[in-house]
């Protein structure tokens, strides 16, 4: 059988992900995937140097998917930092719900490290440069270093705020992950309110929500 020419970098994806589902495990090599899967060595590096260089790739590309989405909505481009964010959140996890068995084999085991998994380092840039783009209004400090600090907090806090929702999501147990859409509506507008400094009304609220959930969870 002649071998498969034309592979792209979402075919290279997608044969990963189904066999690491089916197997449990990562391939033993590339010669040995490529084999499987009919096609050249070379052209596994023609996109990546290595698996791990591919699973980064793989949340990288679970963000395009988001973000393409969201720029083709004439009501995204209309929303202040608050509703886009929102609006990234529910269809970042729609996507990651599609592809739940995947996320669950590559996180379980670390879910409580997530904040230092190589695996996530891509989905990270692109994630925090994101932030960068929505014009969030914060304090004017009227200092550069002060300003580049802040900014720089805001990225950072977003960030672990993902990642805790991701957590979340990894434990909800709820019919369609309806908590962790309230969780995603609680966390986001109480973060945007605590930059606008805004009363600590959601603050309040956001933090029993937390608290039953997991009292229930670990009961």
């Amino acid at each position: 059988m002649a071998k498969k020419k034309n592979i792209e970098q979402a075919d290279l994806i997608a044969l990963y992900m189904d066999y690491v589902l089916t197997h449990n495990q990562q391939p033993k090599s590339v010669y040995v995937f490529s084999k499987d899967n009919n096609f050249e060595e070379q052209k596994f590096y023609e996109h990546f140097n290595s698996f791990e260089a591919l699973e980064r790739s793989i949340f990288k590309a679970f963000f395009n998917n988001t973000h393409e989405v969201l720029q083709k909505s004439e009501d995204y481009q209309s929303f202040d930092a608050r509703n886009k964010l929102l609006s990234f959140y529910y269809t970042f996890f729609e996507v990651l719900t599609a592809n739940r068995s995947y996320v669950n084999y590559a996180l379980e085991k670390e879910k409580n490290k997530l904040k230092t998994l190589k695996s996530l380092s891509g989905l990270k840039s692109s994630f925090t440069n994101y932030i960068s783009t929505l014009d969030i209004k914060t304090l004017d400090l009227k200092e550069e270093k002060l300003e580049k600090l802040q900014k720089r907090s805001i990225e950072e806090s977003a960030w672990i705020q993902l990642l805790m929702t991701i957590k979340f999501w990894m434990d909800d147990t709820s019919k369609a992950f309806e908590k962790t859409d309230v969780f995603i509506e609680k966390s986001v507008n109480t973060s945007f309110d605590l930059i606008d400094t805004t009363p600590l009304k959601s603050l309040i609220d956001f933090g029993k929500f937390i608290y039953k959930e997991k009292f229930k969870m670990n009961v």
